[in-house]
């Protein structure tokens, strides 16, 4: 009898994220395989190659030895995604979905084809057309880089075109030229974010919708479900989602981040892969996104995305400790917070950066905040 080979995903970027698929692969009975930006990256653990994620042969050497390829950030050029395609290999998302994560006026435009809820927008090509906008709004907005900007970065409120001089400048020595996104500056109760998995054949599943803390324009706590959110609310997050997901044919995860304004939400931005508002996941729901993600581009039945308890709180690591320092932590930490769940990436520290996070479900929402705040203190800076 001949032996049934696992199934071989793999990872283009060796981050947090393809870190963290790791386990429920192992579990799934997948062979999972990474291409890493370089050796000691947070998913180490299964880089089987390390390279140029950039590089059409070094994408395409590593695309042979797998049966499908996904992704834990969206930055391969399109160039290197469609030569694949054409090539045969199956890439989720694809290069038709990713285009809208990777560049946020394409994502615009299309989401206004679609009748997405949206901030006000433009395009903006030079001082004058900045200027334009600001004079219609208030005197201010959110100015952004149309590619490239994650966690704050790439994102600037303005008050006038000045500010954006050097900007402008670079779109000026840039030999393609380009734009910028301007946006109104939108006065927002709370951030929310909702994801769904879409798998190639059509089904979709979709998370409860949950509230997202930013500090510094990086995420620093999520809470599962959002609080006061009525079934109004949990139902138009989900609606949105899928019909964002299957809209521009997404295949994987998708993490849809949202403004609610009164009784509206708008879409902020999207991300095509596991993302950080789904971390709860991986402790307070029936199937992670993690493990979800495997499902959905490999095209098997999707889990089952139910909160186990009431509530789940996520709290980021930013900074950290240095790496000698979390063999004292660990267990002062584990010894006052039994029921916390503490995931590190590996990675070193700096300030502001995600290190890791720590994860705590329970009945009462005082105190699993509390717990996981606690928790997290234990590895700040």
């Amino acid at each position: 009898m001949s032996e049934t080979r696992a199934q071989r995903v793999g990872v283009i970027g060796g981050g947090q994220l393809a870190r963290m698929m790791i386990s429920p692969a192992v579990e799934l009975g997948l062979d999972i395989r990474v291409l890493a930006e370089e050796p000691g990256m947070a998913a180490s653990l299964a880089a089987t190659s390390t390279g140029d994620y950039r590089d059409l042969e070094t994408v395409q050497a590593f695309a042979r030895e797998v049966d499908v390829v996904t992704f834990d950030h969206e930055h391969v050029p399109q160039a290197v995604l469609r030569a694949l395609v054409d090539a045969g290999v199956a890439v989720h998302p694809g290069p038709d979905a990713l285009q809208y994560a990777q560049d946020k006026l394409v994502m615009r435009r299309r989401l206004a084809e679609l009748g997405v809820p949206q901030p006000d927008w433009a395009a903006a090509s030079d001082p004058a057309q900045l200027q334009e906008f600001l004079d219609a709004h208030g005197g201010r907005a959110v100015l952004k880089t149309a590619r490239g900007g994650y966690d704050g970065k790439g994102v600037r409120v303005v008050r006038s075109a000045a500010e954006a001089a050097d900007w402008f400048a670079a779109l000026a020595e840039d030999a393609h030229g380009g734009e910028l996104l301007v946006e109104e500056l939108v006065d927002f109760s709370r951030e929310l974010a909702q994801q769904v998995a879409r798998r190639p054949s059509g089904e979709v599943v979709a998370y409860p919708v949950v509230e997202t803390v930013q500090r510094g324009g990086v995420c620093a706590e999520v809470i599962a479900p959002a609080p006061r959110a009525g079934d109004r609310l949990t139902a138009a997050a989900a609606e949105l989602g899928i019909g964002i997901a299957e809209g521009l044919g997404v295949t994987g995860m998708l993490a849809v981040e949202l403004f609610e304004v009164g009784e509206r939400i708008l879409v902020n931005e999207l991300a095509m892969r596991p993302h950080n508002s789904g971390h709860w996941t991986q402790d307070g729901a029936v199937t992670s996104q993690f493990e979800q993600h495997l499902r959905a581009v490999l095209d098997l039945p999707l889990g089952d995305p139910s909160p186990r308890a009431p509530w789940s709180v996520m709290v980021n690591i930013l900074g950290g400790p240095a790496k000698d320092a979390l063999a004292d932590r660990f267990p002062a930490a584990m010894a006052e917070h039994p029921d916390a769940r503490i995931h590190t990436y590996g990675k070193a520290p700096r300030p502001g950066r995600k290190v890791g996070h720590v994860n705590v479900a329970g009945a009462d929402l005082d105190d699993v905040a509390y717990t996981a705040r606690a928790a997290a203190a234990f590895f700040g800076d």
